[in-house]
């Protein structure tokens, strides 16, 4: 069994932030765990990145693990199909991602060495073949081991990004986001987010067919109790990030139990 490494978890801590004259992070010296969930194309990953840069926490992209183990069973040339093979193959790998929101990088030891996949795993066949690998119960059982793992050497300061994080890998988060968007706002954006590459049929499979799919095992569609839900159908980014901070600070500002 692969552990986490202080090396690849300190890396990503190491961009140094400037702080604003007379302001200091929020909740500073204290847990500040913020989970965002939703579906494909409402924004999760560009908008958890800027959240993380104004909170000054760790960013987790969980479904670029995901990513990683889909490609590298195809590198492997495993039948995505054969459960058994993908969970040992999703347990087997070496596997090294920054948490920086500033530094897109992840990477997989193979028997040359470390490759970079950062650009790979983004790639539509990767696109095609993750729901396999995400709806792998043993393959979840083993990434959400190490995102917690991730979540507790950040000192539980970390903005963690995916599709079941307010219910299963953070359900104990200070804060708990389901970031949301109409299927016409959603299609819309990941076609931009694409280039204008992708057909209306494609774009209907990346998006639609695969929440579809991922939703069998994963809750990310509906808020659940305690979560808070931010539907940015109507808003742009900035109007985006902003309800979303809004959320943070009301959230840390409540009264134990209340």
């Amino acid at each position: 069994m692969t552990e986490l490494n202080s090396q690849s978890t300190a890396q990503g801590t190491s961009v140094r932030y400037t702080p604003v004259p007379g302001t200091e992070p929020l909740r500073l010296g204290r847990p500040l765990v913020v989970a965002i969930d939703g579906p494909s194309g409402s924004g999760k990953s560009s908008v958890s990145k800027e959240v993380a840069r104004r909170l000054r926490l760790a960013y987790l992209d969980t479904g670029a693990m995901y990513r990683a183990v889909a490609w590298d069973c195809l590198e492997q040339g495993l039948d995505l199909a054969d459960g058994a093979a993908v969970e040992a193959a999703a347990r087997g790998l070496d596997l090294e991602l920054s948490t920086s929101p500033d530094v897109e990088r992840v990477l997989v030891r193979g028997p040359h060495g470390m490759t970079d996949v950062t650009a790979a795993i983004r790639e539509p066949r990767i696109s095609a073949a993750v729901s396999a690998v995400a709806t792998n119960l043993g393959v979840r059982d083993e990434l959400i081991r190490r995102q917690r793992a991730i979540v507790a050497a950040h000192g539980r300061r970390m903005v963690v990004e995916g599709r079941d994080i307010t219910t299963v890998v953070a359900r104990d988060a200070e804060v708990r986001i389901l970031l949301t968007a109409s299927e016409e706002a959603r299609l819309r954006r990941r076609g931009a987010q694409l280039g204008g590459t992708q057909s209306a049929e494609q774009l209907h499979e990346q998006v639609v067919a695969r929440d579809a799919k991922d939703s069998t095992v994963a809750s990310f569609t509906q808020a659940a109790d305690g979560v808070f839900t931010v539907d940015s159908s109507d808003l742009d980014f900035d109007q985006t990030i902003d309800a979303v901070l809004g959320v943070v600070h009301a959230a840390v500002s409540r009264p134990a139990g209340a």
